[in-house]
């Protein structure tokens, strides 16, 4: 049986390899379309290739590594450490 985490982390690969082709297919979509609105200069696609698959990747990178921190336990750890020095100290 998986643990916790290697159930996460397993399904934090398979959201890492949707990220990747999802923006392969926008980064695709959006230079076809700037092709029909005329012509591609190289400092261009490659300006739109760093920004879009950039921005992409990050943006969904970030929130798939919320996930992977939340269903792995991690963020319990960090809550009841946070708990623990909240508490008032006895004398």
């Amino acid at each position: 049986m998986e643990s916790r985490r290697d159930e996460a982390r397993r399904q934090f690969k398979q959201m890492l390899l949707a990220i990747f082709v999802i923006s392969g297919i926008v980064l695709a979509a959006v230079l076809w379309w700037m092709s029909t609105q005329g012509d591609l200069r190289l400092h261009m696609v490659i300006a739109t290739i760093a920004g879009v698959f950039a921005s992409m990747l990050l943006g969904a990178g970030l929130m798939a590594l919320a996930f992977y921190s939340s269903k792995s336990g991690k963020d319990d750890d960090a809550g009841h450490a946070a708990r623990g020095r909240d508490k008032p100290k006895k004398p």
